[in-house]
């Protein structure tokens, strides 16, 4: 004899639902926050960039000598990217000057900086998620 659906004692499917959902809910959570993490790694590195490139040019462009400019222009891209928790090691930055000498009024200061993101957790590893770049431009003023 057959019996209806819903009949039953429910004997054959009892208490293996918790298990089940603490099982895949971490399997599907944990990528998840991975991945999360990750992205705001690679934020946090393009605001890193963003401010050792700002304050970088500015530096630069308030300082005495071409060769005192540079030396101060890595200090502070170096500081903004420690201030932001990555490695000054990762930090790439370059300075060019534009027409005319540099630290003369009127010319500009750009300062290029670019940052290796490193994957989160993986310290020893040295793998990266991305590459973030920035640039910024001063005017050198006339009245410094």
């Amino acid at each position: 004899m057959r019996r209806a659906w819903g009949e039953g004692d429910g004997s054959t499917e009892a208490g293996s639902a918790v298990v089940e959902f603490l099982f895949l809910g971490t399997l599907l959570l944990v990528p998840v926050v991975y991945f999360i993490v990750g992205v705001g790694q690679v934020q946090a590195g393009s605001f890193a960039v963003v401010s050792a490139a700002d304050h970088g040019a500015k530096v630069f462009a308030a300082a005495d000598s071409p060769a005192a400019g540079r030396a101060r222009a890595e200090q502070a891209a170096l500081l903004s990217a420690q201030d932001f928790g990555f490695d000054g090691g990762r930090l790439r930055i370059t300075v060019s000057c534009g027409p005319g000498p540099c630290l003369e009024p009127g010319p500009t200061v750009t300062v290029d900086a670019s940052l290796d993101v490193p994957l989160p957790f993986l310290a020893g590893m040295d793998m990266s998620t991305a590459r973030v770049s920035s640039s910024a431009t001063q005017i050198v003023e006339r009245y410094r």
